[in-house]
């Protein structure tokens, strides 16, 4: 079986940008709420190439062919976009606009709880050194699952990403995501249909991806029974399916259908926030500790216009520099600001020979 890893390339560098662009199809009916023209903050590249343009319509499915040149044009994380909070609904689906910075400044921003100390400075040092960059996000993150399909297909596409996504890494998850495509299984009826353990073979080696194959059996039944063959369009609809939980609900939230109730946070996120400083538990200095945890006390206080940017963001950063483990602090332009600095750079076995070692010298 062919298990070649897809991906979008680029050679551009992103840039901050402004702009406004149609969440569906011209030909498509808007769809509760997540099509029509929506002011966005945009994170793009110069240069950006149609994403699985070449991609071919699979040879094998069910009689239903897939439209692979009829993009949907919904939400995409990759473009850190999301619905502009000062605006009123009616005035953005009817196109208004209101100027807005690109930079943030603290004049510019109100926060509810309060803030970390240099946390604006912080927050455009990892922009800068994430523009220089690439990182698999920004071409595999399991946001892109599905951007070439119509939008009810995608929003099922979008979900099944997100299942995916937990425990495994994003070229290994955007390669799982292809296959299904290739064998016709990006639609809760296909899935449906499927054997379990065909599509156990398809996710192959995606975490977990034995109880990954029942959820997703699961999920396409209930998406079929209960949403007419779409996907929930609430948070807690969402967080009621199977293997779903509440970083994967937001994210899908989002991109599915720009409702953005929330920030993604996943363990790139948890990490990087902790090792800044910017998230305690309540009531303490102790680092949080779970996602869940830090969610609610980024919530607190980042602007919410921040709140779909951070997630690529820092996953971003934290693929490519605030690694898990051995951080590259040398590389990274914000060390001053940041209190765990050179703190996690030696490997977990060089920390305990030198352990030893200061032992012995003692005895």
């Amino acid at each position: 079986m062919n298990r070649q890893i897809h991906g979008t390339v680029s050679s551009s560098k992103p840039i901050s940008l402004k702009t406004k662009h149609p969440l569906s199809d011209s030909n498509q009916e808007p769809a509760n709420g997540a099509c029509g023209l929506v002011e966005t903050r945009v994170y793009i590249r110069k240069k950006r190439l149609k994403q699985e343009e070449a991609l071919e319509p699979p040879e094998k499915d069910s009689g239903k062919g897939v439209n692979t040149h009829k993009l949907c044009g919904l939400p995409d994380i990759e473009e850190f976009a999301y619905k502009k909070n000062t605006a009123s609904s009616s005035s953005i689906f009817a196109g208004k606009s209101t100027p807005m910075d690109n930079s943030i400044t603290m004049n510019s921003v109100k926060t509810e709880g309060n803030a970390p100390e240099n946390w604006v400075k912080v927050f455009e040092g990892i922009r800068q050194m994430r523009s220089s960059e690439d990182a698999p996000v920004d071409s595999m993150g399991c946001d892109k699952a599905g951007s070439f399909l119509p939008p009810t297909e995608r929003r099922f596409a979008v979900l099944l990403g997100a299942l995916l996504s937990s425990q495994t890494k994003d070229q290994v998850n955007n390669a799982a995501i292809h296959r299904l495509h290739e064998n016709g299984l990006l639609t809760p009826e296909a899935i449906d249909k499927a054997d379990e353990s065909t599509i156990r073979e398809l996710i192959y080696p995606v975490g977990f991806y034995t109880r990954k194959a029942t959820y997703m059996k699961k999920i396409a039944k209930i998406c079929l029974m209960k949403y007419n063959g779409d996907i929930p369009s609430s948070l807690d609809d969402l967080l009621s399916l199977p293997g779903i939980g509440p970083k994967m609900a937001h994210l899908i939230l989002h991109v599915a259908w720009n409702d953005v109730q929330g920030i993604c946070v996943d363990t790139h996120v948890h990490r990087i926030c902790n090792r800044l400083g910017w998230v305690s538990r309540p009531g303490t200095k102790q680092k949080t500790s779970s996602p869940e945890e830090t969610r609610v006390a980024l919530q607190q206080w980042l602007p919410k216009e921040e709140w779909v940017a951070i997630n690529p963001l820092l996953v971003g950063f934290g693929q490519m520099i605030c690694t898990p483990l051995r951080p590259r602090c040398e590389a990274c332009s914000v060390t001053k600001l940041c209190p765990a600095a050179f703190k996690e750079t030696s490997s977990p076995s060089s920390k305990l020979k030198k352990s030893n070692r200061s032992k012995e010298t003692m005895i």
